[in-house]
């Protein structure tokens, strides 16, 4: 799998679940531990795509609710998306970008697979 992002030097590297939790063209919730605490993040498996695997925050900017991993997976112009359940709006994978809506974003982590563990940079 290819990882969401350009990968920084400074980048620490937090197991955060299996490739086995992970679901084929769909998003799984996730816990995050940081630095300034806790957040959910949306793990989204592509297989088939040049990047496979992405993570966003699972926050609709929005609405305000944790639904961005029940979103529904699609495609725009090549660019992998996903349309929130609540509102519709599409969200890049690739970079948390709204389509519809330039000023507001999902923050993206980069996320790798590493034997079997999934793994999220934070940094």
């Amino acid at each position: 799998m290819s990882t969401a992002t350009a990968i920084k030097n400074d980048v620490t590297w937090q197991p955060l679940c299996t490739r086995a939790d992970l679901v084929a063209f769909s998003g799984v919730a996730a816990w995050l531990e940081t630095a300034s605490g806790t957040a959910q993040v949306a793990l989204f498996y592509l297989p088939g795509y040049e990047t496979e695997l992405f993570a966003v925050d699972n926050r609709d900017p929005f609405s305000g609710a944790n639904v961005i991993a029940r979103g529904i997976v699609g495609d725009l112009k090549g660019e992998p998306v996903v349309a929130s359940p609540l509102y519709k709006q599409h969200f890049r994978l690739a970079d948390g970008g709204c389509v519809e809506q330039p000023d507001v974003s999902l923050r993206h982590w980069p996320v790798r697979v590493d034997d079997d563990k999934v793994m999220i940079g934070l940094g």
